[in-house]
């Protein structure tokens, strides 16, 4: 059933955003359990009823970071979730971003498309200035979303982000309001 229009954040062509609820555990950890093998080794969304409280809760609940599911206009299904972390304000006004697509979803532009509408929103209605994301070299998929959107390569951090068990070198990419303005000048 598709979710209501009013509850969405963001609007593209074929997809949607809008915040995480509680209600969503169901499918959101279903949809996880079923995209294991596209996940690992580079990420674990809950995929039980208590991990996916604690983690939507935080999103919810905290401040510092903001929970979009990634929805397919026509059926409402979720496709993926991109979320903000870590959010600073003051002089920083920044967030970093973590994503994953859903095995059913993968491969098909919607993650890309909900990427976009999440940046729009980040610099929009949410002000923040500089979005950043973290990513394991090895994760191709990840770093060509990041790519595609126009972040840009700042370095390289080993034994960055504790993930499966240890400490894993990064990538780090960084989009700013100012080279979005720039990319979407005329040349």
């Amino acid at each position: 059933m598709p979710h209501p229009p009013s509850r969405h954040l963001a609007e593209g062509p074929r997809v949607a955003l809008r915040p995480f609820t509680l209600d969503d555990g169901p499918e959101f950890t279903a949809r996880a359990r079923e995209s294991k093998d596209l996940h690992r080794p580079w990420l674990f969304p809950p995929d039980n009823d208590e991990a996916y409280a604690d983690y939507a809760g935080r999103l919810i609940e905290d401040p510092a970071r903001v929970g979009f599911l990634v929805c397919e206009k026509d059926s409402g299904a979720i496709a993926g979730f991109i979320n903000i972390n870590n959010i600073v304000r003051g002089g920083f006004q920044c967030g970093a971003l973590g994503y994953g697509a859903f095995a059913h979803a993968a491969g098909r532009g919607l993650m890309r498309e909900g990427l976009e509408l999440v940046i729009g929103y980040a610099f929009g209605p949410l002000g923040l200035h500089r979005l950043e994301i973290n990513v394991q070299p090895g994760n191709a998929a990840s770093i060509a979303l990041a790519r595609g959107a126009g972040f840009r390569l700042e370095g390289f951090s080993p034994n960055m982000i504790y993930v499966d068990g240890a400490w894993r070198d990064h990538e780090r990419w960084a989009l700013t309001t100012e080279m979005r303005t720039e990319a979407a000048q005329p040349r």
